[in-house]
């Protein structure tokens, strides 16, 4: 028979059991399935956007992929850049399945134009305090090199010209303006920030410090660094490629993603003033091997130059007019060094070069002025007019003048016949007595002109002159 009470403490007994069997196996088990500490990737976008930046985020994402990271970073300080890469960027984090979050880091960072863009596509985006952003107008709307408001609207009508329809221009404007406006506010709605402020970004050029930007919803919050972004990155919620994630990022580790050395290049000659000089370069190192026949280090060294020139026009908004107007002032010039003086050839070659220096590389193509900064171009049509009228001009006149030493300086010399017999004889020419022949006989006292030097032995012909100081 069970004492009263034995029941009830042999149940006990048995759960008390059951539960450090169940802490056993948790502790047993736990380590052997926890999923290995992930890295979270980042890489930095500094300076223009351009076709190396795009390279290094899909190279970043790629490594990401890889790694399995739960985040990339982009940390971001940019005026803006290329249009076509700015859009090639935003597709790939669009598409991306591992989440990107851009911090707009340094203090005193900024992104402007392009880098508004590309922060309303991130899944996370954070600055940093004493950064901004914005000032999205398209740049053909406002001062060339200069984010500003466009003005009026594109599309309003003169009142002074009643039923006057507007202008092909301001047409073109009011699309490149819409189409900006629609673009940003796409991107707002889909990652859930104020759409209201991104039409305000594109159509006023408006500008927030990153206490406003959080404030009015366009990033999400405030990072002092990257540890603080990650620690308050972790737990949120982010839908990538169509695929909801909760990021685990806290003490996560980081891997850097640097550009290679191909991105490195690409970004130093995608510069327009260096894409500008290399271009010259090239066609004066040819030039000159024309010129030159045999020198090789010219034309090798313009060769590899003509060749990077066309591999960062390649990448770059070039406009095909201005390109032409440089290669035209250039033909002008070359032309105007075989004529003596400096003509409308020569003028009209620096105008043309210089034209065609502003109008080298197409607005449209940037949300920034790319192109070749007035020193550079002023210094590049000064070297290149002082080569082609003076140097070069020099060089030819110096080269059509008689020659006045060594051997051909016989060549064309007046001198007198002093014996003669046959079809050779002796001559008197420059102060000496020289042995000579002719192709026709002469006579003692004959005056004849020096047409070959071989050696000791002068070719003569009978010149009409009677009489020649050099005899």
């Amino acid at each position: 028979m069970a004492t009263p009470g034995g029941g009830s403490a042999l149940a006990r007994a048995a759960g008390r059991a059951l539960c450090l069997l169940a802490a056993a196996f948790a502790l047993a088990s736990g380590p052997a399935h926890a999923a290995p500490e992930r890295p979270v990737v980042t890489l930095e976008i500094k300076g223009p956007i351009g076709v190396a930046t795009a390279m290094q985020l899909a190279a970043a994402l790629e490594r990401a992929r890889k790694e399995d990271a739960p985040l990339v970073v982009v940390r971001l300080d940019t005026p803006g850049g290329l249009v076509d890469s700015t859009r090639e960027i935003i597709q790939a984090v669009l598409a991306s399945p591992v989440p990107v979050a851009v911090y707009v880091s340094p203090s005193g960072a900024r992104a402007a134009s392009a880098g508004t863009y590309i922060a309303y596509a991130a899944h996370l985006a954070a600055m940093a305090p004493g950064t901004h952003l914005g000032a999205a107008t398209p740049v053909r709307l406002g001062v060339p090199g200069t984010p500003g408001p466009p003005g009026p609207d594109p599309g309003a009508r003169d009142p002074s010209k009643k039923g006057a329809p507007p202008s092909d221009e301001s047409t073109m404007d009011r699309k490149v303006l819409n189409d900006a406006i629609a673009y940003l506010r796409g991107l707002a709605q889909l990652r859930g920030r104020n759409a209201e402020w991104a039409e305000k970004a594109v159509r006023d050029a408006a500008t927030l410090t990153a206490e406003e930007a959080v404030r009015e919803r366009v990033v999400d919050f405030l990072a002092r660094d990257l540890e603080d972004l990650l620690n308050q990155a972790d737990g949120r919620r982010v839908a990538a490629a169509g695929v909801e994630r909760t990021l685990a990022t806290k003490g996560a580790e980081v891997i850097a993603v640097e550009p290679d050395w191909r991105m490195r290049a690409l970004g130093v000659i995608a510069n327009p003033n260096v894409a500008f000089i290399l271009m010259l370069a090239g066609i004066y190192g040819i030039l000159f091997e024309f010129w030159n026949p045999g020198a090789v280090v010219p034309g090798v060294i313009g060769g590899i130059s003509l060749l990077l020139a066309l591999a960062a026009f390649a990448v770059l908004p070039v406009n095909y007019a201005g390109l032409a107007l440089v290669l035209l002032g250039i033909a002008f010039m070359t032309v105007e060094a075989f004529t003596p003086g400096i003509g409308a050839l020569g003028v009209g070659g620096v105008v043309a070069f210089i034209a065609g220096g502003v109008f080298l590389f197409d607005p449209e193509g940037a949300d920034i002025a790319f192109r070749v900064t007035w020193p550079v171009l002023i210094a590049a049509a000064s070297a290149s007019a002082a080569f082609f009228l003076f140097a070069l001009g020099y060089a030819l006149r110096a080269r059509r003048r008689r020659v006045v030493s060594g051997a051909e300086e016989m060549i064309g010399m007046a001198g007198r016949v002093v014996a003669w017999e046959g079809l050779s004889g002796s001559v008197h020419v420059h102060g000496e007595v020289w042995t000579a022949r002719a192709e026709a006989p002469l006579a003692p006292g004959d005056p004849v002109r020096v047409a070959r030097r071989d050696g000791l032995t002068l070719t003569v012909q009978r010149s009409e002159t009677t009489g020649d100081h050099h005899a």
